[in-house]
């Protein structure tokens, strides 16, 4: 039975399931974006709000990272776009008559697609100590209530201050600016549960822990590794990219354990051909590749570089030290592991290294599927060996490419949300404002849950986000949540987060992406950051949902003013009334951002400084990029198990479920499914259909959720398929990247048990 946090997901009886997809977007795509979009919003306002997704006077989508081309189109969304959007600027309302008719305990019970039917948040609600409802509280009351908590902890670490990715850089900059000024460095951030350990790989390698292309090296390239990465569903704008790219002449790459629809073949809904004919097919090859063998894979793709002396030789002796240790590494490398990690045959690594070896413009993107495996890092390490050996970064058309997730999960990280900051940022930061920033580091997400459950934490505030259903080892999160004093959430829609809370818990509600943001000095634009380090304007054009919301930056401001009040004499409410002048501040602080105000008024907006993309200079220790040695080390499940990855949905944005279908894959009107080779099943006694427990195993013990359907799919040998935030209670929080502590949850030893 679950347990009451994972609540409201039980046996789908209409669950059906078809073959997957074999092209991705086209007419189809189209009209389930409107079918979503007009179900939500109705039709008047789903011409106005569609028509300033992405535009230059406009606001920015609050889905995925991926960049605006030079010119676009009059309609630059995807369908999750659209969804994105419908589900911000939707009419349904979760108001204060709804918290009135629905208790905590019967909301528990609804699932997580329920839950974001419920509508926008209107005022602030607090659930008392004991009680069975939220009720609603004026703004002073909410801030006065957290401000009384924070002040009464014996230390500002015994707060923990959350951020997820939509939160707009001038919202990010206050927020950190607040709980520096309060006295920690507790900023975990859902950078922790993605991306960090690209960021910590690519500062290790080349200095910068950021992506080195913009989008016109994607149309430049002539190779294009996709890598752990299922862009049809979770960057759907970037299979436009790759189109350009492939008629250019560029050959794309595909390596991941699943087939993946949008890689297949694209039917751009922006071209005729696209809408009525075939397409464009994108992959030339596919690698299906055994989880967790990334590493494997780059270490023999590297030695057969080398063995063909396919090197950038001058590029390699200007630039880059470790040349000789990882020849010498790489020549002892074992094939039969290699192939064993890989789960593939030896000729398709030759096949792909000649490729390599002909190629000097190489783009290698990545996402997900690389970072959240035990060794992550050194997988992103081993990856830009590759590019280094090739010469492939710094000159058009080659570099490398994570691709970020949530809207501005990057400028997040810039703004200087992050529990381990660097002495130079604070060094600035204090100098700006008059103080002096703590400097011991603070906790990421997997060591922030640990210090609730231990009570070294008494107070969690998310700014943004759902943090239970986003964090691995959901009933420990849970646990941990449950022995706070208080909970806080800045939101704009209800989820699972606020109802399992701490002995009081607040819901904060705030202004949405595509809002109207009026303050005193009059309308207020904020900035964000797309994958690829380019900062532009977003402008809310929609009433508010509520005359009761404020933004983020309001929010902050208010609440730094009830609890530091003129400590430090940091001007919050000039701030909260004018975001210029915090933009003024930004730019005093963070390099980069000179002339904020100014360059940010360009309907490109502008990009940020990148040593090793814009001259080949590399901001190391040494001032060369670094060739690193990464050890292989094969995942060997025990008999009988196998390797799961969690993943999203195409009816998913991260944790926020638009609906229970996933199309390119086949499934419908439900989510408790289990995607595993034919084979496999076989082999353990079950078949397609079969209803099973997932059970994962970890060295303090064993994890389960219940009937999951199992479903016959086309996926690598040896490995398995779920959707979060379902299967994150099999998660650990002792299993995690190594160096990164970046949660594994692409890689989990399990087992399949009949249901009972």
């Amino acid at each position: 039975m679950d347990r009451p946090e994972q609540r409201g997901i039980a046996e789908e009886p209409r669950l059906e399931v078809h073959p997957p997809e074999r092209s991705a977007a086209g007419p189809v795509s189209v009209w389930w974006a409107m079918r979503h979009a007009l179900g939500r919003m109705g039709v008047a306002r789903t011409a106005r709000t569609l028509a300033r997704v992405n535009q230059v006077d406009g606001f920015d989508c609050p889905g995925c990272a991926w960049p605006e081309p030079e010119h676009r189109h009059h309609a630059e969304f995807c369908e999750n776009g659209a969804k994105a959007v419908a589900e911000e600027a939707t009419r349904r309302r979760a108001d204060r008559a709804f918290f009135a008719r629905h208790a905590i305990d019967e909301l528990t019970g609804w699932s997580d697609f329920q839950l974001g039917r419920a509508g926008r948040l209107t005022e602030p609600m607090l659930l008392d100590a004991g009680a069975t409802h939220y009720c609603p509280v004026s703004w002073d009351e909410a801030l006065g209530a957290l401000t009384d908590e924070l002040q009464a902890l014996a230390s500002p670490d015994e707060a923990i201050f959350y951020t997820s990715g939509r939160t707009s850089n001038e919202a990010a900059f206050a927020y950190q600016l607040l709980v520096r000024a309060f006295g920690t460095n507790n900023l975990p951030d859902c950078s922790n549960m993605c991306h960090e350990s690209s960021g910590l790989a690519l500062t290790e390698t080349i200095g910068v822990g950021k992506g080195s292309v913009s989008l016109e090296d994607l149309h430049r390239a002539e190779l294009i590794l996709v890598v752990g990465q299922n862009p049809g569903t979770n960057h759907p704008r970037m299979l436009s990219a790759l189109e350009e790219a492939k008629r250019r002449g560029a050959s794309i790459v595909a390596i991941n354990p699943l087939p993946e629809a949008g890689l297949i073949r694209f039917r751009n809904p922006q071209r005729p051909g696209g809408m009525v004919g075939r397409g464009t097919a994108l992959a030339d090859r596919f690698l299906q590749l055994r989880l967790g063998g990334d590493l494997a894979l780059f270490k023999a793709l590297n030695r057969r570089l080398l063995e063909l002396d396919a090197l950038d030789h001058a590029f390699l002796a200007e630039h880059c030290d470790g040349l000789e240790q990882l020849r010498a590494e790489l020549a002892a490398l074992d094939w039969d592991e290699a192939l064993e990690a890989t789960g593939l045959e030896r000729a398709q690594i030759e096949r792909l290294a000649e490729l390599l070896a002909g190629r000097t413009r190489i783009v290698i993107c990545w996402a997900m599927g690389l970072t959240q495996h035990r060794d992550a890092v050194a997988t992103i390490r081993e990856l830009v060996n590759t590019l280094l050996l090739r010469g492939a970064i710094g000159k058009p058309g080659a570099g490398a490419c994570p691709v970020r997730g949530h809207s501005n999960v990057q400028g997040d990280r810039t703004m200087g949300i992050c529990e381990q900051p660097d002495p130079a940022f604070l060094e600035r930061l204090g100098a700006a404002f008059g103080f002096e920033p703590p400097r011991r580091h603070g906790h990421d997400v997997v060591h922030a849950i640990e210090a609730m459950r231990d009570g070294r934490a008494h107070v969690f505030v998310a700014m943004g986000g759902n943090f239970l259903s986003a964090a691995p080892d959901t009933e420990a999160t849970a646990a941990a949540l449950r022995r706070q004093r208080l909970t806080v959430h800045v939101s704009t829609k209800l989820n699972r987060s606020h109802l399992v809370t701490g002995r009081r818990a607040l819901i904060l509600p705030t202004l949405g992406r595509s809002e109207r943001d009026l303050q005193a000095s009059g309308p207020q634009l904020v900035t964000v950051e797309d994958s690829m380090s380019v900062v532009h304007a977003s402008r809310g054009r929609l009433k508010p949902a509520s005359e009761q919301l404020l933004s983020e930056v309001a929010i902050v401001c208010r609440l730094a003013r009830r609890l530091l009040g003129e400590r430090h004499g940091i001007p919050w409410q000039a701030f909260e009334d004018d975001y210029g002048l915090l933009r003024e501040r930004i730019a005093a602080v963070i390099p980069g951002f000179e002339d904020f105000n100014a360059r940010v008024a360009s309907p490109a907006g502008f990009v940020l400084p990148h040593p090793p993309r814009d001259a080949r200079r590399f901001p190391t220790a040494s001032g060369r990029a670094r060739l690193t040695v990464n050890p292989l080390s094969v995942l060997r499940p025990p008999p009988g198990r196998l390797l799961l990855q969690t993943l999203r949905s195409h009816d998913q944005y991260n944790t926020t479920v638009y609906g229970l279908n996933d199309r390119y894959r086949g499934i419908r009107s439900g989510r408790r499914v289990v995607l595993v080779h034919e084979q496999d099943l076989r082999e353990r006694g079950l078949a397609d259909g079969d209803l099973v427990d997932l059970v994962s195993e970890w060295t303090d013990g064993e994890r389960r959720v219940a009937r999951f359907r199992a479903v016959a799919y086309p996926t690598a040998r040896g490995c398995a398929a779920a959707y979060y935030p379902e299967t994150n209670p099999l998660v650990p929080l002792g299993a995690r990247a190594e160096g990164s502590g970046t949660p594994a949850s692409k890689s989990l030893i399990v087992r399949l048990e009949p249901a009972a």
